[in-house]
């Protein structure tokens, strides 16, 4: 089973930067090594698994990701872009690290901010958000059948950025 955490999706066609198949440039270095938002990242996709919310949220992506601001393509970053929300997309990209790994990140990224958290109190809650959404019944969290898995656990950003650019 692969460790769950980002889809990373590209929907354009224009070149990359380095060359290689359509898709906007990948995100900048910090983008592949951290997951945005607050202490407790589960409370947003509670609330997105409802289907009314969940309706609205998926129509909106959808709608940026064929018309972006500037007309030069999206990279699109959640847990469901590359399965649900453009499963069509040109090049996508399932990034992900072992849950250890990722939860020793998110501390280092909570501390960054300020933030007075535990490693056990970090790892548990990204435990429990990743069960919930790999079960959930509406878009569960897995890579698409045709995406790049890209773990990171033993990678540093800049040989991640390569990889993703090889892509």
């Amino acid at each position: 089973r692969v460790p769950p955490p980002r889809a990373l999706t590209t929907t354009s066609r224009a070149p990359r930067r380095g060359g290689g198949r359509g898709g906007s440039p990948p995100p900048r270095r910090g983008a592949v090594t951290s997951a945005p938002g607050s202490r407790r990242p589960g409370r947003g996709a509670i609330e997105a698994a409802q289907a009314g919310v969940r309706q609205v949220l998926l129509d909106f992506q959808r709608r940026f990701a064929k018309a972006p601001p500037g007309g030069r393509g999206a990279v699109l970053d959640g847990r469901d872009i590359g399965t649900i929300v453009c499963p069509d997309a040109h090049v996508k990209l399932f990034v992900t690290a072992s849950l250890p790994v990722r939860a020793s990140r998110r501390l280092r990224e909570l501390r960054e901010r300020g933030a007075a958290v535990i490693h056990s109190t970090v790892l548990r809650d990204m435990k429990e958000r990743d069960a919930r959404d790999s079960e959930r019944d509406v878009a569960p969290l897995r890579p698409a059948v045709d995406a790049y898995v890209i773990d990171t656990s033993d990678l540093d950003p800049d040989t991640v950025l390569a990889v993703a650019l090889a892509c």
